[in-house]
């Protein structure tokens, strides 16, 4: 009885100390910016590197749970179907009282510069996603995701920023679709 408890109790150890291991290992959420190859050939390296900074910092803040920084990605003029940066704001407010390690993905596949001088547009396309651990249910949920949506950046303040997507504004969503209004 002695030697199956001694060894019941090494067994236990080991295992336990496995399923920690390997809890350990699992993917931990994170955030990803990406400039595919060749993606931004229009464009010369530091306005590349700015835009890309600019969305790196979003996703800083994002980690950090700073809306105030989240919101920098965002132009005066924003307009997303209707929904300008205050109601942006709100949108964040709410994902950040309802989730928590919120994480996204953007790898961008195209940036284009469009205009000159003050005027000048960089049209930033990307494909990712936005998930988060639920609050209620504990579980990593995929909030929003897009594929090769196009941004609309402009230069406001020192920074890029998001002034729209490409597209018009349907009269009618169809049905089990939604825009996306997140970066």
């Amino acid at each position: 009885m002695g030697e199956q408890l001694r060894r019941w109790s090494r067994w236990s150890g080991l295992l336990t100390s496995g399923i920690l291991i390997l809890i350990a290992m699992l993917p931990v959420a994170k955030a990803e910016v990406q400039l595919l190859p060749g993606a931004g050939a229009d464009l010369d390296q530091a306005t590349a590197n700015a835009v890309l900074k600019t969305f790196q910092q979003a996703e800083e803040a994002l980690g950090a749970r700073n809306v105030d920084g989240v919101m920098a990605i965002y132009s005066e003029q924003y307009d997303y179907h209707g929904l300008h940066k205050q109601d942006m704001r709100k949108v964040w407010v709410d994902l950040l009282d309802e989730f928590q390690d919120l994480a996204d993905v953007h790898h961008f596949s195209r940036m284009s510069k469009i205009g000159s001088g003050s005027k000048t547009i960089i049209e930033v396309t990307c494909t990712g996603s936005l998930t988060g651990l639920s609050k209620t249910g504990g579980l990593r949920v995929p909030i929003d995701s897009w594929y090769e949506e196009v941004h609309y950046m402009t230069w406001e303040d020192g920074q890029w920023r998001i002034r729209g997507n490409v597209g018009d504004s349907p009269r009618f969503m169809p049905f089990g679709t939604s825009p996306h209004p997140l970066f």
